[in-house]
């Protein structure tokens, strides 16, 4: 695996994980196909080890597709731009137990991404220093729309 990560935040505690992937060099041909498309995500969530309850996908005119598949630990979405090879795709799952980085191989084998940028987050930060910290935020946010 070789990926460029943007960002990660690792906290102890946290309600979920949120895997943003920005492939580019992405078959055009490929990321224009709202089937395949569909097929991918949803193996990919299937590969993770989610829990699958729906999916709704889109072809857009002239191109492009746009999706998401719900899961029970939350969702995985796409939205592609084949006339840049680039496609967007969001896992946002609750916990840890799914496996997220096969999910990201699997997608960019299938849609041959040249390269990923991956940022790879926590969401809902839930110990105290977190807490500290929201209030410290909704202070100045106060205080800067207070002036």
């Amino acid at each position: 695996r070789r990926y460029t990560m943007m960002h990660t935040c690792n906290m102890d505690k946290s309600l979920g994980k949120h895997v943003i992937l920005e492939l580019y060099g992405c078959s055009p041909e490929l990321i224009d196909r709202e089937t395949l498309v569909h097929e991918v995500l949803l193996e990919a969530a299937k590969i993770a080890k989610a829990n699958v309850i729906s999916s709704t996908f889109h072809q857009f005119s002239p191109q492009g597709v746009s999706g998401m598949v719900i899961i029970e630990e939350s969702h995985f979405s796409i939205h592609t731009w084949p006339e840049h090879g680039y496609a967007a795709v969001d896992m946002f799952t609750c916990g840890d137990i799914l496996d997220n980085m096969s999910a990201v191989d699997y997608i960019k084998e299938k849609f041959a991404a040249s390269s990923i940028y991956m940022a790879d987050m926590r969401r809902g930060i839930i110990d105290g220093d977190a807490n500290l910290k929201l209030k410290e935020l909704q202070h100045e946010t106060s205080s800067e729309v207070a002036s």
